[in-house]
């Protein structure tokens, strides 16, 4: 019986740090990215593809500013524009994977689809803006526009400079889930969830409506992994293994955790928010779900014996 994966793609597959996110730059790292996929499909995987879309919604957002000053072009909500990435980010994905397919002789179809993602409009995450997206600017630059727009930045832990933070509250439902799963294990690729899912709450009772926030992608890729019975959840960084003490000369890497100990750590403050905590929290809560592993890794490393670090039960 063939093994269902999740992979989620980090921000990184598409745009590598310091590039500007040419098409060309996103769909080469796309490519390369799916390549590595062919180690799965080899193992016998079936495949739910998700990804992030931190660097494009940005941009997106930053495009839907400018047309609103320069042409008068009516500026659309966050909610919109995580649309809009899904859409371009799954066939980005879609038209790469195709073409490594191609090349190797796989006749599977891809399967974009766009993804809304309950949440609850009362989430205390609205009242804490904390996930990062668009680019990156000097502090200068952030007070700038955050005197001007009331936008909130937050400093990158890795000291790339700062970011745009917005509201990221917690995944509740994902729709189409079931067809997803009955799809990825008819062996045809899906794409979902894309950018954490666009989320939506209910203004009233028969009522859905989108919602100005960013659901974290690696929160959404594991309730999702979870809902379709994954037999494994990988999440792609840019980091070969966790580490504790990142940056630090003490830094240590970990071959293997359990989610005890993966909760010692969160808790002794090991892993920064802006990075790879959510990470550690989806990994968390797909092991404590499905009772199976969680793999965190680079893409180079992805299908490879000891390649990144496994969160297991116990």
């Amino acid at each position: 019986m063939k093994k269902l994966g999740v992979v989620a793609f980090g921000g990184n597959a598409l745009i590598v740090n310091k590039q500007k996110g040419t098409i060309d730059e996103q769909e080469e790292n796309a490519y390369l990215t799916c390549e590595r996929l062919l180690v799965l499909i080899n193992s016998g995987y079936d495949l739910v593809i998700t990804h992030g879309n931190g660097p494009q919604v940005g941009n997106i957002m930053l495009a839907n500013a400018a047309g609103e000053k320069l042409y008068g072009v009516p500026e659309m909500p966050l909610d919109i524009s995580v649309a809009y990435s899904q859409g371009f980010i799954g066939y980005v994905i879609e038209q790469q994977l195709r073409n490594v397919f191609r090349e190797n002789d796989i006749d599977r179809d891809i399967i974009t689809i766009i993804t809304q993602v309950l949440v609850n409009q009362d989430d205390p995450a609205f009242q804490n803006p904390v996930k990062p997206i668009g680019p990156f600017y000097t502090k200068e630059e952030a007070d700038r526009i955050s005197q001007a727009s009331g936008a909130k930045f937050a400093e990158d832990p890795r000291d790339r400079g700062y970011r745009k933070v917005v509201a990221s509250p917690r995944p509740l439902v994902i729709y189409n889930t079931k067809t997803i799963e009955r799809i990825a294990r008819e062996g045809q690729v899906v794409i979902a969830v894309g950018g954490g899912g666009i989320p939506a709450y209910y203004k009233a009772e028969h009522k859905l409506q989108g919602i100005d926030a960013v659901i974290d992608k690696d929160h959404a890729s594991a309730l999702l992994a979870s809902q379709i019975g994954a037999y494994r959840f990988f999440i792609l960084t840019d980091v070969p293994k966790v580490c504790l003490n990142f940056n630090t000369p003490q830094e240590k890497t970990i071959d293997r955790m359990n989610i005890a100990q993966a909760k010692r750590y969160l808790k002794e403050g090991h892993f920064s928010e802006g990075s790879m905590a959510p990470k550690i929290r989806a990994a968390i809560y797909f092991v404590e779900h499905s009772g199976r592993d969680a793999i965190i890794t680079q893409t180079t490393l992805l299908g490879v014996d000891d390649g990144g670090t496994r969160i297991t039960i116990v």
